[in-house]
């Protein structure tokens, strides 16, 4: 299962969202280094199902399906609050930083309303610039990766230039304990044209843009704009997106979202999860001040923004970040079951690109091992073992069988 971690400089709201993505109870507090130990959740993609398009009534095991919308259990993880100086062990710095190595995925927190300064203290909204602190975390990184690099850098480049190792598969092996592939370390090298150049002649620019580059491909980030309640947060919002584009800043209010899902889990409101509104179910057991709450957060969050934000952080960082599509694998492409019986059992997240036989191999190393072919479930058609599959193919894997040992 992919997993993504939120980070970000103290006090800005991460174990908030946290909460308001798995539900699960924190300790939420406005001082700094709340989160000492990284907390650990599910939280769920929100996707249309295909239950609705083939008429079925399906029964899912590894997510839930409710009103036609599927939710897939992604992991999350809420590291400690990052604070500069983080790299040479200041703060928490060493612990998140290490923590931070098995995420596929970063979701960087800021205060959009510019109401915490630099260490994370409590300051007037607007005083305080957002983008200073997704500067603050990338250098943060960067120059964390830079001094793992460099670490015997000038025997590195003898090894590799004396022919005893290959230049991309040297770096590739000094940075693989961050989830650094062999195949990003290469993109890499060719963006940047650094393929043909011998290490002992690269400059400090050329280290630090490989580091940079690397980073972003091999751990693509998404910012969520947070506290976009606060008046001050619409023109740092515009700014953030001017700075890192529309697709990868989101505003969010995980405080609205985590109340509307607590009032929504003790049956005063009707919500879903991404929704652009709420329901009150029943006036009478609310309070005039949970009320009053409520409307806020229709004014300043839902009407203003559409939703909370939170469901979309998510939702655009698997789907579009990570590129990863869902698809339905079923043992029995006419009755969409598995060999239980249920239908449409599991969704499997992939990444886009996946072939028929890898998503086999996902499965079960054996029945990637024995695959025939495949069977598109929508179009009733066979695949081979390099077809492609596509967002919300339902697929059957056809194996060959294997004679029992004796």
């Amino acid at each position: 299962m992919p997993e993504v971690a939120l980070v970000g400089k103290t006090n800005v709201g991460k174990s908030t969202l946290f909460s308001a993505l798995t539900m699960l109870p924190v300790k939420i507090e406005p001082r700094p280094f709340t989160t000492i130990k990284p907390n650990v959740g599910i939280a769920y993609l929100k996707v249309k199902c295909v239950c609705r398009e083939f008429s079925v009534k399906d029964n899912p095991r590894n997510s839930i399906c409710r009103d036609g919308m599927r939710y897939i259990p992604v992991k999350v993880i809420d590291l400690a609050g990052l604070i500069p100086g983080a790299h040479e062990g200041k703060g928490l710095g060493n612990k998140f930083l290490d923590e931070m190595r098995e995420a596929d995925g970063i979701i960087h927190v800021v205060d959009a309303s510019g109401s915490t300064d630099a260490e994370g203290r409590p300051c007037p909204p607007g005083s305080h610039d957002p983008l200073l602190d997704v500067q603050v975390i990338e250098r943060e990184v960067h120059l964390w990766i830079l001094g793992m690099l460099k670490q015997d850098w000038a025997k590195l480049a003898r090894s590799v230039e004396h022919g005893k190792l290959k230049t991309d598969e040297v770096l590739a092996s000094r940075l693989s304990g961050l989830k650094i592939s062999l195949k990003h370390v290469r993109e890499v090298l060719e963006e940047l044209d650094l393929k043909e150049r011998r290490l002992g002649t690269w400059s400090e620019d050329d280290l630090t843009a490989f580091v940079k580059h690397l980073f972003e491909r091999a751990k693509p980030f998404v910012i969520a704009a947070n506290k976009c309640d606060i008046p001050e947060s619409v023109e740092n919002v515009k700014r953030l997106k001017e700075a890192y584009g529309d697709d990868v800043v989101i505003p969010c209010s995980a405080e609205a979202e985590l109340a509307l899902r607590r009032a929504a889990e003790r049956g005063l409101i009707e919500y879903t999860p991404g929704d652009s509104t709420f329901k009150i179910v029943n006036r009478e057991k609310l309070t005039r001040e949970q009320l009053r709450a409520l409307e806020v957060i229709k004014q300043r969050v839902l009407d203003v923004w559409g939703s909370t934000g939170v469901q979309e952080v998510l939702n655009v960082m698997y789907f579009k970040r990570l590129n990863m599509i869902p698809v339905y694998p079923v043992a029995d492409p006419d009755s969409l079951t598995d060999t239980e019986g249920n239908v449409l059992p599991d969704v499997y997240l992939v990444p886009r690109g996946t072939t028929a036989r890898e998503l086999a191999y996902m499965i079960h190393t054996e029945l990637g091992e024995s695959f025939v072919y495949a069977v598109d479930a929508r179009r009733k058609v066979r695949l081979g073992e390099d077809s492609v599959l596509k967002e919300n193919d339902v697929i059957s894997i056809v194996a060959a069988k294997r004679s029992k040992r004796k």
